[in-house]
């Protein structure tokens, strides 16, 4: 991976998060390769496909309001990227829940998203 793919997929991942901000699932999907496997860091496992990320953020979001915002990116060895993020979670009355910093750790193919681990920073 060169310094051209690593902002490309930069470019890529801030879009992604801007429409996952702002709860436009559709634009965020269409990031995502059409069998991508997404971590469900509120029960646990993966969702594997548009249809199962979507209604795991549905559901997620009827309870929590996260906001996510990458602050730092590297390249790993094995070429993923590792996007740091600041996580901030609120419940949906307002009350603060989480605001810590993690790794999201991506892996692309075909110019998307196939794959999302988090990595806490601890």
């Amino acid at each position: 991976m060169n310094d051209i793919a690593i902002s490309e997929h930069e470019a890529i991942l801030k879009r992604t998060y801007q429409h996952f901000n702002d709860r436009n699932i559709d634009a965020t999907l269409a990031m995502m390769h059409p069998e991508v496997d997404w971590p469900n860091g509120m029960e646990g496992g993966i969702e594997h496909g548009h249809e199962a990320v979507r209604n795991y953020w549905t559901r997620q979001w009827k309870i929590l309001d996260p906001h996510v915002e990458p602050v730092g990116l590297s390249k790993k060895e094995d070429g993923r990227i590792d996007l740091t993020v600041r996580q901030v979670v609120h419940d949906i009355s307002g009350n603060l829940l989480i605001d810590q910093i993690i790794h999201h750790v991506y892996t692309f193919e075909d110019g998307l998203i196939k794959a999302m681990e988090i990595q806490n920073t601890a």
